[in-house]
């Protein structure tokens, strides 16, 4: 049974989690200084930051299910992801592991979308967009070939960062400069979308038939 989502829901949901890893890990000082208390004196910014994203996640599952019913497959795969890796973070104290997650996520995505299209001849990527852009079969190939190397270009990308940058550094492009490169992505395709765009259906044939 599905309820009316506030507007406002869709986004948090979707980013409130990070907005919240964001918000602690560079607020963590602030916060202890308040609470001055052992557990959060001995805890570092990443691995607080990281428990919170972890309880954020959930939350929002939470939320998902109470107004849908159901939790989308991409959300729910991200959301398992992140339990697995930033349980490991927080259990060894050690934020490569979480720091690695973005690399498996694209990674995996990468193997799904061109898999599906060399081994299985279907393009995956249009079931999870159709409803928002409606293309020819070739349209799909094409873009699904561009995701899945997309995907592997951030996957390469994290890795350099993570290796050989700041957790400072790490957390911006984690927040910022991935998302900005995925907006920019996304909008650098819409000549291949206008070009095998299909057209909408008449409402007046759809009657007649």
């Amino acid at each position: 049974m599905s309820r009316q989502k506030p507007s406002w829901m869709g986004p948090a949901i979707e980013y409130g989690p990070i907005a919240v890893f964001f918000g602690i890990y560079y607020g963590y000082d602030r916060i202890v200084e308040a609470y001055p208390i052992e557990l959060l004196l001995e805890t570092k910014s990443f691995i607080a930051a990281t428990a919170a994203l972890m309880v954020a996640t959930i939350i929002g599952i939470g939320f998902s299910l109470f107004y849908d019913g159901k939790v989308p497959k991409v959300p729910l795969f991200t959301a398992i992801i992140v339990m697995i890796f930033g349980g490991l973070t927080v259990y060894f104290d050690d934020e490569s592991f979480y720091k690695m997650k973005p690399t498996i996520v694209q990674a995996i995505f990468a193997i799904i979308l061109l898999g599906g299209l060399f081994i299985f001849k279907r393009p995956l990527i249009k079931p999870l967009m159709e409803k928002s852009w409606k293309m020819t079969d070739e349209g799909w190939y094409i873009l699904t070939i561009r995701f899945g190397l997309y995907f592997i270009v951030m996957a390469v990308l994290n890795e350099i960062v993570w290796r050989t940058q700041s957790d400072d550094f790490w957390v911006n492009f984690k927040v910022f400069g991935s998302m900005g490169l995925m907006v920019l992505f996304i909008f650098s395709q819409y000549p291949i979308i206008q070009k095998y765009h299909l057209p909408d259906e008449d409402p007046d044939n759809q009657i007649k038939n």
